[in-house]
């Protein structure tokens, strides 16, 4: 059988209402999915570990015709579908409890491999709580990191809009059908996500918003994310779940500080309380990843377009070989004298030397607290 005809009825299954990822598990225990299937009595669905009520329910729906129209639907949509055989499938979220069987994606799809981190929070943040998600999300998106979020009301707003506005990249992830718009305000930031991002969900066309929906929701935002930030939240946020997600799987969480007055500071003080590591900067997580991130710079083409090209040729044939290396570290920058002194390997004397020299061009400058940044 081939692996095309086990993807497709694995998304038939998973279309079918009254089926929920604990069923298609069992039915798998049992049986290699193929299209012999949609000739199944429910003697046969019983078989394979449905109960009986199920088993008449699968063979009322499942159908050839059904299918078909179903992928037709989502290609109208320009709706990509992934399950978790594809080779696109992220292996960080292979890693969660319940992985989603099927991904449904409208947008860049190979955002789905880039490095993420997950901004989280209240959806009604405080002044505050709006000017650090904005001002973090731009700096993780200058770093090369992908934000992920929920695209709900509030803190998961706001990042996203940073991200967007900063030319950086967003994956939003909804807890709804693709096309069932939730909060029905949010359009427009669904439409720019989705042109200029990535939005995802597990749940077929038409699926409605539900309470219940959101948290499985949320395991999905902290599965895509090697960590998970919490900006600002009370005791009872739901950002919390997709924390709670993140130590499950073993992901990083980290939390934004607020006043201990504040209601929304309570839930991320909590995080800290119990070993989040406390974000006051994009480089206190930047500062977890900079080996990846320094391949990321490797791997990153310089220059978008001939003229960008040009332009960097330029620059670099008034640089020698050291200060370009230097340079390309510092595009993920800003960065500390130490962090420099371990990302380049080199003595201090050397990299003093090259610093030096990259400041007299006017390529770089020197912050307060010895850290340099590009012009």
């Amino acid at each position: 059988m081939g692996i095309n005809e086990e993807r497709l009825m694995l998304v038939a299954l998973h279309e079918l209402d009254g089926i929920g990822w604990k069923t298609i598990d069992r039915v798998l225990k049992h049986v290699s999915l193929s299209y012999q299937m949609l000739n199944y009595s429910h003697h046969d669905w019983e078989n394979v570990g449905l109960t009986r009520e199920r088993a008449e329910s699968v063979v009322r729906q499942l159908s050839k015709e059904r299918m078909e129209k179903r992928w037709e639907q989502l290609a109208l949509r320009g709706i990509e579908v992934i399950t978790i055989w594809d080779d696109e499938y992220p292996d960080l979220l292979k890693e969660i409890h319940q992985p989603p069987w099927v991904l449904y994606c409208l947008g860049q799809r190979d955002l789905l491999m880039t490095l993420c981190i997950a901004m989280v929070g209240t959806r009604i943040p405080t002044s505050y709580g709006r000017k650090v998600g904005s001002v973090l999300a731009e700096e993780l998106c200058q770093a090369d990191i992908t934000i992920v979020s929920g695209m709900a009301k509030g803190v998961d707003s706001v990042c996203h809009e940073a991200s967007l506005a900063c030319g950086g990249n967003t994956i939003a992830v909804m807890g709804t059908g693709m096309d069932v718009i939730y909060p029905a305000e949010n359009r427009s930031l669904f439409e720019k996500i989705s042109k200029s991002g990535l939005v995802v969900t597990e749940y077929p066309l038409g699926t409605p918003s539900h309470p219940g929906l959101f948290p499985q929701r949320n395991r999905i935002i902290a599965g895509l994310s090697v960590g998970t930030l919490v900006v600002e939240a009370d005791v009872r946020s739901g950002s919390l779940i997709t924390a709670d997600a993140a130590m499950e799987a073993g992901r990083d969480v980290y939390a934004v500080p607020g006043p201990i007055t504040s209601p929304k500071s309570k839930g991320a003080l909590e995080l800290i309380k119990q070993g989040a590591k406390m974000v006051t900067c994009g480089r206190d997580i930047m500062e977890e990843y900079e080996s990846r991130l320094l391949e990321i710079s490797k791997e990153k083409p310089k220059g978008g377009s001939k003229e960008g090209a040009k332009m960097k040729n330029s620059l670099f044939e008034d640089l020698t070989t050291d200060e370009v290396e230097l340079y390309h570290i510092l595009e993920q920058g800003p960065f500390t004298l130490d962090q420099l002194l371990l990302l380049s390997h080199w003595d201090f004397g050397h990299l003093h030397s090259v610093l030096l020299s990259l400041i007299i061009k006017k390529q770089i400058t020197q912050l307060a607290g010895a850290i340099y940044k590009i012009i």
